[in-house]
């Protein structure tokens, strides 16, 4: 599928979408992921856009073989950078080898971050058993990231700049994760107050340092029907969340509007009242944001030293090679890094 047309001389779209192409473009690392899903298909017709391109500097990074679309595409734009890391054969290739090349990829590009030698990572879906078949023993990017940067703690955000939803409800819609890939079961265990104040500042941050928002207005999902309704089911959100929330809501700057019912508290940040909601665990924000924007919806890693953002998205291995996969969310993620990336520059320049 081509990418959307983002090239309107009049720069409507450029501006809904956060763009700014003034001064030195942002140095992007782009890993392609699993080798037989569609990452490498998404990325490229993403960079077959002129306004996507304009963006940024690429750096390109997986197997050979895999990028030669876009190495012909570096002949026309002077932009783009392809760097082979590892081969990859689809004859011979099951999940160790795909994990394998998968996993260094992702290493190379973590050495570029930590080297300055680019301001911005962003990944390619990956198929997580793989990942584990490669020895890789994480459950997703967002925690190998954390453990090859010593990060003391990250947690995964979810965001969509824009919904195909009218007015009022046609504001930007983000979410930050207290618990991540966790089985539901275990959820409640890992739920405290400690957890979910941490990550609360991590979104705080993120908030400040990348989205450029001075003072960040936040609610909290609930985690029982009715946001447990006084207590008639689950203690929960007395006994965890509102505590954490009045600790949150002391942090200078920081405005909480309260706890609510998960299957309400989204049309609060639709509607603009709140920069990002605070969900308890995993299925509850991203069945909200892949329903309401699967094409537009972008992962990042919050408490990360520089902006990682991926497609919210799989492998959709039933597609790959088809000629069906849909390169919007991966557009969504490029330009919401150099966003970041250009956020956090100007940070760094007035302090």
């Amino acid at each position: 599928m081509p990418p959307e047309d983002e090239s309107s001389t009049d720069g409507t779209r450029a501006a809904r979408h956060g763009d700014d192409t003034d001064g030195p473009r942002p140095r992007i690392a782009i890993t392609v992921g699993d080798p037989r899903g569609i990452g490498h298909e998404v990325v490229g017709s993403a960079l077959a856009s002129p306004s996507v391109r304009r963006l940024a500097d690429f750096h390109l990074l997986g197997p050979g073989g895999l990028l030669e679309t876009p190495r012909e595409r570096e002949r026309e734009v002077g932009e783009i950078t392809v760097e082979d890391v590892e081969s990859w054969d689809p004859a011979t290739g099951g999940d160790p080898e795909a994990g394998r090349v998968a996993g260094a990829a992702v290493e190379r590009a973590l050495e570029l971050a930590q080297a300055g030698e680019v301001d911005g990572l962003v990944t390619a879906p990956v198929a997580k058993d793989a990942l584990f078949a490669a020895g890789y023993e994480y459950p997703g990017h967002t925690e190998m990231l954390r453990d090859r940067t010593a990060a003391s703690e990250v947690t995964m955000m979810m965001a969509a700049e824009s919904t195909p939803l009218p007015q009022p409800l046609d504001h930007p819609l983000r979410m930050a994760l207290v618990t991540g890939h966790v089985a539901f079961r275990d959820v409640p265990d890992q739920l405290t107050v400690e957890r979910t104040v941490r990550r609360s500042r991590l979104a705080v941050d993120a908030l400040r340092d990348w989205w450029g928002v001075e003072e960040p207005r936040l609610a909290f999902a609930g985690l029982n029907p009715h946001a447990s309704e006084g207590g008639l089911f689950g203690d929960e959100e007395e006994r965890v969340l509102e505590p954490a929330m009045a600790r949150v809501a002391d942090l200078e700057g920081v405005e909480v509007t309260g706890v609510f019912p998960a299957d309400t508290v989204f049309r609060t940040s639709l509607r603009g009242e709140v920069d990002a909601v605070v969900v308890p665990y995993h299925d509850v924000g991203l069945a909200v944001i892949k329903t309401l924007a699967l094409e537009h919806g972008v992962n990042v890693t919050a408490g990360l030293p520089f902006p990682r953002t991926s497609p919210d998205h799989g492998t959709a291995f039933d597609i790959a090679g088809t000629g069906d996969a849909d390169p919007r969310s991966m557009i969504a993620a490029i330009r919401l890094c150099a966003r970041f990336c250009r956020t956090a520059r100007r940070e760094v320049e007035v302090t």
